[in-house]
């Protein structure tokens, strides 16, 4: 049994004006070809951790093509989208024929005139492969589902998780599913259903109610007669797309119509409790006062519309100015994204005073930058090693980087556009995040598997950017139907 393995990955916003390039994808996540994926991603909290985990379970072989993988940020550009996509295809043709594929997707990938980018992945290897050899892929739970999508693969696992720890897991369970499908034990049908509407990120915090619920709920409705696999899709709102917004994905054993009931299902009880997934958006203030009623520390305010996990260019400034207009001390911001200032800390040196112009540089909307006396307690070349839930096995790299401090607060300035998925890099650093009382994370939920066990209170926050969380103010032009809460108000 021969399953080819290959993909292409990317979260896309249309919000923000650059594309997605070819180098983007070779200085992130990276490129990597053939064998290599396998001594890469072995034992690897990634989709194709899953892979190699399921074929060694299950007795197949792992054929790997490609895996392409790159930052969230704007479109890809559509000449690099279509050179690693014809290098996937031609791996795939040169693979012979195989019985089976898995694909390392995301599910909000969008490409310069290519609304759907992930269904375009899937209806090319369709297009080498046939009608009968079975494609399954795991999917982002922020993924924009579409029904050319449903109809093309086989099986579409969403995760269960957000953070998503799942990754590997979920990788695992579509290759267990196309294994055993090949084997003639199961026959997988899909159903789809869409729903109009948008999901506060707040709200799809899975170990928190009422996420926990909608969670617990899909997996009594999995151990049902016939089901194989459900999925549910928060979306992903910064993608101008005809489909983006929540969905409901059912797989069954042979039953097309038993699909669509557990879809229909869960999609109707979703919707009939949509407030539930509504979060009206929060100053940074109201959400400093509250941690201070609360009175455990530290308080972390979470800048979700500056969370370059979504595509944000992370140089928001409003989180940062409040913290130093307060006077706060000990207070910590992850991160700052500022080139130019990481360049001039390492110029001066550990110890070194300068005179910054930090952040705000991206787009007006982002702040104006801030101007300060600042030292440099730190620097670092950015590389480090993952050690939380997450990418746990994985390296990363900041880029030039330092730890500087204005007054009584740290700023961790870089030059890649990543989240703190963990605290790894800021223990490099030699920052103790625990020891601090206030940190801001240019994060909207992946953090909390790293630092909700050291958070006295966590707040997530509408400071002034490009991802608006208020939904009404993004530049959606290609929605197709009402949406919730845009057009169809909360009922309360």
């Amino acid at each position: 049994m021969r399953i080819a393995t290959g993909g292409i990955i990317h979260e896309s916003s249309t919000c923000v004006d650059t594309f997605t390039t070819i180098d983007d994808f070779e200085h992130d996540r990276g490129i990597i070809r053939g064998e290599a994926m396998l001594d890469r991603f072995r034992d690897a909290n990634v989709q194709t951790g899953g892979f190699i985990a399921a074929a060694d379970e299950q007795g197949f072989e792992l054929v790997p093509l490609l895996r392409a993988s790159a930052f969230p940020g704007g479109v890809i550009r559509r000449s690099d989208y279509d050179e690693i996509k014809a290098d996937l295809v031609e791996r795939l043709k040169a693979a012979g024929p195989v019985d089976g594929v898995l694909l390392d997707l995301h599910g909000a990938m969008v490409v310069e005139g290519i609304d759907d980018g992930d269904g375009d992945v899937i209806a090319a290897v369709r297009e080498v492969v046939g009608p009968d050899v079975p494609i399954g892929a795991p999917q982002d739970l922020h993924g924009n589902h579409s029904k050319r999508r449903v109809e093309l693969a086989d099986a579409l696992v969403g995760y269960d998780t957000f953070p998503h720890v799942d990754m590997a897991e979920r990788g695992h369970e579509a290759g267990t599913i196309i294994a055993r499908t090949i084997r003639g034990e199961v026959k997988p049908t899909m159903a789809i259903h869409q729903l109009p509407m948008f999901w506060s990120t707040p709200c799809q915090v899975t170990a928190n109610s009422p996420m926990n619920e909608a969670i617990a709920r899909l997996h009594e409705m999995e151990q049902r007669p016939r089901v194989l696999t459900m999925t549910v899709a928060t979306g992903f709102p910064w993608a101008d797309v005809p489909d983006a917004g929540s969905s409901v994905i059912a797989v069954t054993d042979n039953d097309q119509q038993l699909a669509q009931n557990l879809a229909d299902e869960m999609g109707k009880w979703i919707w009939e409790n949509r407030e539930r997934w509504y979060a009206a958006p929060l100053p940074v203030r109201e959400a400093l006062a509250e941690g201070e009623r609360i009175g455990r520390y530290p308080i972390i305010v979470a800048d979700h519309v500056d969370n370059t996990g979504g595509g944000s260019p992370g140089d928001s400034t409003e989180v940062l100015r409040t913290f130093l207009d307060m006077e706060l001390s000990d207070a910590l911001l992850l991160y700052m994204v500022d080139p130019e200032v990481a360049q001039q800390a390492h110029n001066a040196g550990v110890g070194g005073k300068i005179s910054i112009r930090m952040g705000g540089k991206s787009a007006p909307v982002q702040g104006p930058p801030i101007e300060a006396d600042a030292e440099v307690i730190a620097i670092s070349d950015g590389a480090f090693a993952y050690d939380g839930p997450m990418f746990q096995g994985l390296t990363g790299s900041m880029g030039t980087s330092a730890w500087i401090k204005i007054g009584g607060v740290s700023v961790v300035v870089v030059c890649a556009r990543e989240q703190p998925f963990d605290q790894a890099f800021a223990r490099s650093l030699g920052i103790d995040c625990s020891a601090m009382r206030y940190i801001c994370v240019k994060s909207a939920a992946h953090f909390r598997a790293a630092f909700e066990s050291i958070a006295g209170s966590i707040h997530n926050v509408d400071a002034a950017g490009i991802h608006s969380h208020d939904f009404s103010k993004l530049p959606l032009t290609k929605r197709s139907r009402q949406i919730f809460p845009i057009d169809i108000p909360p009922r309360n």
